[in-house]
């Protein structure tokens, strides 16, 4: 009796973002997901500086950088007739991204109207929550340190048609933000998660590595 294989779905990696309280995301999901993701990791140590004999201690999680590129392309919907390719391409796209690093517009009209009325101090308008999702094992807190744009090909109307998004993240952790704050509870669930793959990936035993018979400590 065969049976018919059917492949594993393909998730597709996202940048998400909560205007908090506002519990509805904006959701911009790759159209294609990067093929080659860099990822930079900083130890952060205690300074022990005229303190010897004392072990190295760690005074927080890595600073953890993360780069790729994001590919936009409209051509497969032009040639389907696509009403919203033909009329501004990849735009939409690149607006879903690109509105991650601007503050909400309506923020900036109410402090402009603040201002008018003769409020001394304006508190900065507050970032999103943004996460970077990569899979299931993979979700996190993020700022955007990063943002450039290549248009490679336009529409007649000189809307673009292929982009190129070349991105840069700094991954927030629990010693960047308050233990009040969403993003302190995600970082530490994936730090959890990443002890747990990496039991699966360690041993107990130096046999494999010394031979047998061999004591370190």
């Amino acid at each position: 009796m065969s049976s018919v294989f059917t492949p594993p779905r393909l998730l597709k990696g996202a940048l998400v973002a909560f205007d908090l309280p506002n519990p509805t995301p904006r959701v911009a999901v790759f159209q294609y997901n990067p093929a080659t993701l860099t990822r930079s990791l900083e130890a952060q140590m205690q300074e022990t500086e005229g303190k010897t004999g004392d072990p190295p201690r760690f005074k927080g999680a890595p600073v953890e950088t993360i780069k790729f590129d994001v590919e936009l392309d409209a051509t497969d919907q032009l040639e389907r007739g696509e009403r919203q390719a033909g009329d501004t391409g990849v735009l939409a796209q690149l607006a879903a991204l690109e509105t991650l690093v601007y503050p909400r517009s309506g923020q900036v009209i109410a402090n402009a109207l603040l201002l008018k009325m003769g409020t001394i101090e304006i508190i900065p308008s507050v970032a999103p929550l943004t996460l970077f999702v990569w899979g299931k094992r993979r979700i996190l807190p993020v700022r955007i340190t990063e943002f450039s744009v290549t248009e490679d090909a336009h529409h007649p109307n000189l809307s673009p048609i292929r982009a190129k998004v070349s991105l840069g993240l700094r991954v927030l952790s629990y010693s960047d933000v308050s233990a009040e704050n969403p993003a302190w509870n995600l970082f530490l669930a994936h730090q959890v998660v990443k002890e747990g793959l990496a039991a699966l990936a360690t041993t107990g035993s130096l046999d494999s590595v010394l031979g047998g018979g061999v004591q370190l400590l």
